[in-house]
């Protein structure tokens, strides 16, 4: 017997859509170069890492080349997870102890809910070569604390990119998430995220880039609360409340993968 992995589909009411994170559930400390490996192994966007603790749980996230210090889909498939194998109860509210801080998850009807810190952007000047890495003029650019902010003029723009990897590779960010508003009625903005200097050249939903993209918004739309649509190829909705410097993340999740890690 080894250790139990989970693989859960993120922000999404279906199966192979939304973003999908390995869960592993640990029952001692394993060192940082076997998480490395088992995430590259994975080579998915994220792997967590989750491991009990007498005020909550321990919770980590590598991709398939680095950790990172605030991951929202990984969080949400690991919430998931404790309650679906029926290591923590859904009448409370998780805490997860992390590289950016206590982060909480609670039960949200049939979804979940995170309590994220927000990281609004400021304007910044664009960066050189990122209009022809991304193949457009911005709007807009702005850095937040993880990733520079690119507004374009629509949502087709947004879904039409199809940016140079290598050149954004160079960026001193951990990624770029460029957004405009939605053309659909039923959400408020659209997003996709590019990452390629973390190891995921384009992440599918990107509940972390969100903690920007909802103050962002909500301070054009004048709105609290708000739906997101990630336009990635397999796409994922997520639900957006702000509440003064945290940003609640509201998504659903669905387990494809049960198994045991070996090695």
């Amino acid at each position: 017997m080894g250790t139990r992995l989970i693989q859960v589909d993120a922000f999404t009411e279906t199966a192979f859509a939304g973003n999908p994170a390995a869960v592993c559930l640990l029952e001692k400390p394993r060192p940082d170069a076997w998480m490395q490996d088992v995430a590259r192994e994975m080579n998915l966007s994220e792997t967590a890492f989750v491991l009990p603790r007498e005020d909550g749980f321990a919770l980590r996230w590598f991709t398939p080349a680095v950790e990172v210090d605030l991951c929202g889909h990984a969080t949400l498939a690991t919430a998931h997870a404790l309650w679906e194998e029926g290591i923590a109860s859904r009448d409370e509210a998780l805490r997860f102890h992390t590289r950016s801080g206590l982060l909480l998850a609670r039960s949200e009807g049939t979804g979940i809910e995170l309590d994220f810190p927000a990281t609004p952007e400021t304007p910044c000047d664009l960066p050189p070569g990122l209009a022809d890495a991304l193949g457009a003029r911005p709007a807009y650019v702005g850095q937040s604390l993880f990733d520079y902010l690119i507004l374009m003029k629509d949502a087709a723009r947004v879904r039409g990119l199809r940016p140079d990897m290598g050149r954004l590779r160079d960026l001193s960010t951990r990624g770029v998430m460029v957004t405009a508003l939605s053309d659909d009625p039923r959400f408020d903005f659209v997003s996709r995220f590019f990452a390629p200097a973390a190891g995921i050249d384009e992440d599918p939903v990107t509940g972390s880039a969100h903690c920007c993209l909802g103050p962002f918004w909500g301070g054009r739309l004048g709105k609290d609360h708000m739906t997101a649509f990630q336009a990635s190829a397999r796409g994922g909705v997520v639900r957006v409340h702000l509440e003064g410097s945290r940003v609640r993340l509201g998504g659903n999740a669905v387990t494809v993968l049960r198994g045991d890690l070996l090695a």
